[in-house]
């Protein structure tokens, strides 16, 4: 395993830094994180244990256990996405990179609402992931059950604890941003660390306790009535939530050793490992199921399965591995959103531009983006304390986002290629080569796709026990109050503009 934090020649500073002063920008940050650190900081935004052990029920109850094929489609899809941003990690290392992307492809207007949507996205997906505390603690030891007696997030009393619990956990990891990118690389990795285990752990005891065969997995008996394709596409919604956030090591470059040949490599192999690892855990889940038609599954999910093969004590510490995986990714997302936070006030981008724009003398972080990220979380999760059809909207409206914010970076860029930009400017570099314009056309369609896909008003989605017409709509609606408010914003903020000036060699065709 690679050193988690290492410290960087003088050398290695010198040439990292001068790279971004190119990029018209102050090294401000501390450049100290290394290959595992930076794989981390993507393997952690996507944690298939968290995710997974937070919507395998609402996959399984729409799909059936075929729903498992979501998740090659998912990752085929979001990998022509991955690649593309591999290629611009390795040519722009720079924090708050879909921003910083997006407007060197696209322009200021362009990357301005890519930076923003993001930047909601993340917040969102910040309360989003620390609500799955709720999915694991109390199965761990009831005295986590603060708030009545029901953990079941579908209920009023399990609603309000998940947000109780989700609060504390923002309140940690907001701590632990501020204090500094050491700690907060220390612990992103050993949390990794544990989960990979963790993962490996729950697949190995899955499959040697089978229940019956792979071929379960063509299965569709246990889905929703009408056509199948309706319910598969619904199902797709958990592997569309867990695969995003891959992007993650492009947003730290700026505290990255040689980010232009490391962010490439650990944005690929984050995705792919979190692949991997996932479909032998839905696999394996769906095999070693006690049983797929009592409703328990749907219900409760890979919890059920997991405590159902194990005896109490090795089953909690499992739990506690998920436990520690749904931590590290709220604390990733948080480190997410800060850097992009951070990127765009340094533009002069933002509202309170100066402050966020920050940075701690000692820690080298800028403590007041992650601060905000942490308390607009808490008042989010705080603002729908008690309702319990809000998780589901959670989940739908920050996927929307990032799913929108990624469309903002690939769009522009294969109109850039289809104009002459190849990305060959330094050979060494990864590059797609000749394959750029098909494998970015493609990401495009996926991306429309899906992006249309997870904002369908749903019923069965949004309102499955009834409810007002503006939950049924909440992610379109979301969508449009996002870019009405950004719009707003932008003209405050950016009638102005200062801070950093892009390069003209920057946005011209290489």
């Amino acid at each position: 395993m690679a050193t988690t934090v290492s410290p960087p020649t003088p050398s290695d500073i010198n040439r990292d830094n001068a790279d971004l002063e190119s990029f018209g920008y102050q090294p401000v940050l501390h450049r100290k994180l290394g290959r595992y650190a930076s794989f981390a900081a993507g393997f952690s935004f996507v944690s298939i244990l968290t995710t997974i052990f937070q919507f395998f029920g609402l996959g399984y109850s729409f799909g059936g256990a075929a729903f498992f094929w979501t998740w090659p489609i998912v990752f085929a899809g979001q990998l022509l996405v991955a690649l593309n941003f591999a290629e611009l990690a390795a040519r722009y290392p720079i924090s708050g990179c879909i921003y910083q992307w997006s407007r060197r492809l696209g322009g200021e207007m362009v990357g301005w609402f890519a930076g923003w949507m993001m930047v909601i996205a993340q917040i969102v997906t910040a309360a989003a992931a620390a609500i799955a505390l709720q999915v694991v603690l109390p199965s761990i030891w009831s005295g986590f059950q603060i708030i009545g007696e029901d953990s079941a997030l579908t209920s009023s009393s399990g609603a309000s604890n998940a947000v109780l619990l989700g609060s504390i956990l923002l309140a940690v990891t907001t701590t632990i941003n501020v204090i500094g990118i050491d700690l907060m690389a220390r612990i992103n990795s050993i949390g990794v660390t544990v989960e990979i285990v963790g993962v490996a752990a729950i697949i190995a005891l899955f499959f040697v306790n089978t229940e019956r065969g792979p071929g379960i997995v063509f299965d569709t008996d246990q889905a929703t009535p009408g056509p199948y394709w309706a319910a598969f596409l619904i199902s797709g919604l958990m592997s569309a939530y867990v695969m995003v956030g891959f992007d993650s090591a492009g947003e730290l470059s700026e505290e990255t050793k040689n980010p232009r040949s490391v962010a490439p490599r650990t944005i690929l192999t984050a995705l792919s490992i979190s692949a991997l690892g996932g479909g032998l855990l839905l696999l394996g889940a769906l095999m070693a199921a006690p049983s797929l038609d009592d409703g328990s599954l749907a219900t409760e999910g890979l919890a059920y399965v997991l405590t159902a093969k194990l005896d109490s004590a090795p089953g909690k510490i499992l739990l506690g591995c998920v436990a520690v995986a749904v931590t590290v990714c709220t604390l990733a997302i948080q480190t997410a959103g800060s850097r992009l936070m951070f990127s765009m006030a340094r533009d002069g981008k933002l509202p309170f531009a100066r402050q966020l724009a920050v940075v701690h003398p000692r820690f080298g972080t800028p403590a007041l983006p992650a601060i905000v990220i942490g308390v607009l979380g808490i008042g989010l999760l705080a603002l729908n304390l008690g309702n319990a059809a809000i998780f589901a909207t959670l989940a739908s409206v920050c996927i929307v986002s990032l799913y929108l914010a990624y469309l903002l970076v690939t769009v522009p860029l294969l109109i850039r290629r289809i104009r002459g930009w190849g990305g060959e400017a330094d050979p060494s570099l990864f590059s797609l080569g000749r394959f750029g314009i098909p494998i970015n056309a493609l990401a495009v369609v996926w991306g429309v796709a899906m992006a249309v896909n997870l904002a369908w008003p749903r019923a069965e989605v949004y309102i499955p026990s009834g409810g007002g017409w503006w939950m049924q709509w909440a992610a379109p609606l979301f969508v449009l109050l996002v870019i009405a408010v950004g719009l707003a914003v932008h003209r405050l903020v950016v009638v102005k503009p200062h801070g950093a000036e892009i390069p003209e060699a920057a946005v011209q065709p290489a």
